[in-house]
């Protein structure tokens, strides 16, 4: 990540704190996929939180969309030199995606987050989970459900949102 980081600008993550806090983001959703048969990540840019969680989650099928082509080949880059063969990377935009039945769907601040939960609620079978990352307490996202988490002394949360049939 560092290597390619310097070269393409992956992430705004510049130092290693700061890379820390975005491994440790990506490890708190990783529970909340454990179960799942196939997951959609979108914007997945420097591989927060879907190469974390293909590493930890191996029986699970993870597909990666990020459209930005230097960010695209890093995905493909790290799933072949990591051995992942549960993670396909895709050069695509979340509207020109035609699969529909995903177990859970995860963003991480590529949309507004009351956006994400409804885009990514399409993508969703019924009964699976959009999931999205709070850095800031919001009122505005109808009936979701909040996993806290303490982030080097911050409070965040991942916001879930079932879909419903």
């Amino acid at each position: 990540f560092e290597k390619w980081n310097r070269s393409i600008n992956l992430s705004a993550a510049s130092t290693r704190a700061e890379l820390s806090d975005h491994l440790a983001d990506s490890l708190e959703v990783v529970p909340l996929l454990a179960g799942a048969r196939r997951v959609l990540d979108v914007g997945s840019g420097g591989g927060f939180p879907v190469v974390i969680a293909a590493i930890c989650l191996p029986d699970v099928e993870f597909v990666s969309l990020e459209p930005v082509h230097k960010k695209h080949a890093f995905l493909k880059t790290a799933a072949r030199e990591l051995g992942l063969a549960n993670l396909e990377a895709r050069a695509e935009r979340i509207d020109d995606h035609s699969v529909h039945d995903y177990d859970a769907a995860t963003s991480r601040a590529t949309f507004d987050l009351l956006e994400w939960l409804t885009i990514g609620g399409r993508y969703v079978r019924p009964g699976g989970r959009v999931i999205g990352f709070e850095a800031q307490p919001r009122s505005d996202l109808g009936e979701v459900v909040r996993v806290g988490y303490a982030l080097r002394g911050k409070t965040r949360a991942l916001v879930i949102r079932t879909v419903e049939s």
